[in-house]
């Protein structure tokens, strides 16, 4: 397996970003890969808030995952700070490579570095498989989340 380059994500990574986050049932019912608009200006928000890191992982000069992690300062758990692991996809072909792990190993990483006590992400009720990973990486489905659509 080639090198793994983690590093953050650029306006030219929209497209390849986009096409892996539309690349699944849920996905493909909410983005729009055809109009890029939207992720550019969230893009740019993002780039301004020094507590979100969106990421790209880099195979081969060829994006082949993405992440965004958030980081939360707090007054819970003794004025704690957490993380928040978001919108992890990995390229169709790159799947069960390893890649994943690299990837959430990274945000990990990343958040001891930024002093966080806790990291939490959610995963779809319907993403079996995806909860079986984050197990084996050592989360544990602790809590029920709730959304409310506005």
């Amino acid at each position: 397996m080639s090198r793994l380059d983690i590093r953050p994500t650029t306006p030219d990574d929209l497209p390849a970003v986009v096409a892996m986050l539309a690349d699944d049932p849920l996905g493909a019912q909410r983005e729009s890969p055809d109009d890029l608009t939207p992720y550019q200006e969230a893009l740019q928000r993002l780039a301004d808030d020094p507590n979100q890191h969106v990421v790209v992982a880099i195979r081969q000069n060829r994006v082949v995952g993405t992440l965004q992690l958030t980081i939360i300062p707090g007054l819970s758990r003794r004025g704690s700070t957490r993380s928040i692991i978001e919108g992890v996809r990995i390229h169709g072909d790159e799947r069960g490579s390893g890649l994943g792990t690299q990837l959430i190993q990274w945000a990990v990483d990343e958040s001891r570095r930024q002093n966080c006590q806790l990291v939490q992400l959610t995963s779809d009720v319907t993403r079996e498989d995806a909860h079986r990973f984050y197990e084996r990486l050592g989360f544990t489905a602790s809590h029920v989340g709730f959304k409310l659509a506005l």
